[in-house]
């Protein structure tokens, strides 16, 4: 099947729209309630007895994992078993990290690092069924556009949220109470920069906030610029929205992120879009300086005044003293999720992290998953022909590069709303790439749902 052979008119990919939907519950319908627990709950309530491992995203995603298990084991149509390069490249990412586990315990271990060694496996399988089930499971385009508005829409109320922290010093999040789960105890209840607050939002931190909301723009961008009249208006303000918190993080790595996913998509806009987007960049870093005083040389700063930043020193500080730690276990590493920063020290950057807990085999491993990401949905975008298909593959393409850039400022495998997120993106790139490579009515799962009683 060749690009020539797609109906640019109607969209690439919509090629089983007109089909009528068997009443059941399918991949979609899965992610998108993960994507509830992940993006609207807050991040610090848990199911006690479990622990930090015990958040309710976090134990739903396991239970994908043995759901996607179970179906491949018993061969179901529900799921395609052809090739798909992220399913391999996850699977071979979740044999180091098991490698690593055992490598770990090949000797006894503190009880708190056994723990943390534990809890890394349990995020890793979850991580795993999340990215497969959305690579292998999702069936049509139509569904996929479905799962990102609500993505997005995720997005877009972590930001309302977060607004109301910055401007009113209480965080909404707080007041959320669910019967069996109780919040994990926080460092500080409010992170300051400067003379501003730093919200959170339902996130962990303001850097993990800001790095989701990143990741979600690309998305939201592409929804606007491809909406129907009728829902331009809201589609522009979810834009508005989630562009519009981010510089509130006061976090210098959300403000690199966004610089990333401008170099991914405005070379892919025609010269009049390009044009007006930077005027309203210019519009909205006015804005941002006539309605919040200081923000504008605040952020600045962040990158002005680097060499002087206590977060810099920090990072710099870690980076030297990485290397006694990595030459101990240079393959293998010393176990993932076993450097506590509690015991140790804060790294504040995942390959950093990675390398010393998983070792080169696992930062390779890393790397690769992300490369995995890019080049499958790069893939797809050379596949097709409109210019709404090929846009979406862009903009995957440009969430799987911030997230890529964000993993330098933070212990990002550490935060489970962006390692979910992430993962969850990564195995969307996989499945846009099997539609495109299918192309329309020759997709092995075009009928594919998951069994109702599921």
């Amino acid at each position: 099947m060749t690009s020539a052979t797609f109906e640019p008119v109607l969209g690439d990919l919509d090629f089983i729209a007109g089909e009528p939907r068997a009443k059941s519950i399918d991949a979609v319908a899965v992610l998108s309630f993960y994507l509830f627990l992940l993006m609207v709950l807050p991040a610090d309530l848990v199911f006690p007895p479990v622990g930090a491992a015990g958040g309710p995203a976090t134990l739903f995603a396991l239970l994908v994992f043995l759901i996607y298990l179970g179906m491949w084991l018993r061969q179901v149509e529900h799921l395609d078993r052809g090739r798909q390069p992220m399913r391999l490249i996850a699977v071979l990412f979740t044999c180091v990290i098991v490698a690593s586990y055992a490598s770990a315990n090949r000797h006894s271990l503190p009880v708190l690092e056994q723990n943390a060694a534990d809890r890394g496996l349990m995020f890793t399988f979850g991580w795993l069924g999340v990215l497969l089930l959305a690579a292998d499971g999702i069936d049509s385009a139509q569904r996929l556009r479905t799962l990102f508005r609500r993505l997005v829409l995720g997005a877009t109320i972590m930001a309302i949220v977060g607004a109301i922290q910055f401007g009113a010093g209480k965080n909404l999040a707080d007041y959320i109470q669910i019967p069996g789960l109780s919040a994990l105890p926080q460092f500080t209840d409010l992170l300051t920069r400067g003379a501003f607050i730093r919200p959170y939002s339902t996130a962990s931190h303001p850097i993990e906030f800001g790095a989701v909301l990143v990741m979600s723009l690309p998305l939201a961008l592409h929804q606007a610029r491809f909406a129907a009249q009728g829902k331009r208006i809201w589609r522009w303000m979810q834009v508005a929205i989630i562009l519009s918190v981010t510089p509130m993080t006061v976090s210098r790595s959300a403000i690199l992120a966004l610089a990333v996913a401008g170099l991914v998509l405005l070379p892919t806009w025609t010269r009049r879009e390009r044009r007006l987007a930077y005027g309203l960049v210019a519009v909205a870093i006015a804005a941002i300086w006539l309605i919040v005083p200081g923000l504008v040389s605040t952020l600045g700063d962040l990158f002005v005044k680097i060499s002087s930043d206590p977060s810099t020193a920090s990072r710099t500080k870690a980076i030297g003293s990485a290397w006694s730690y990595v030459v101990q276990n240079p393959w293998l590493g010393r176990g993932f999720g076993t450097f506590q920063p509690a015991t140790y020290f804060f790294v504040d950057d995942q390959y950093i992290s990675s390398i010393i807990a998983t070792g080169i085999i696992g930062l390779v491993a890393l790397v690769m998953i992300f490369v995995a990401g890019w080049v499958t949905a790069r893939a797809a975008r050379r596949l097709l022909v409109s210019a709404e298909s090929r846009d979406l593959a862009q903009c995957l393409a440009a969430s799987v590069a911030v997230a890529a850039v964000s993993f330098t400022s933070y212990d990002a495998l550490s935060f489970p709303m962006a390692s979910g997120l992430t993962f969850l993106l990564l195995g969307c790139c996989g499945a846009y790439w099997r539609m495109a490579r299918h192309g329309p009515g020759n997709s092995p799962i075009s009928a594919a749902r998951l069994p109702a009683h599921l």
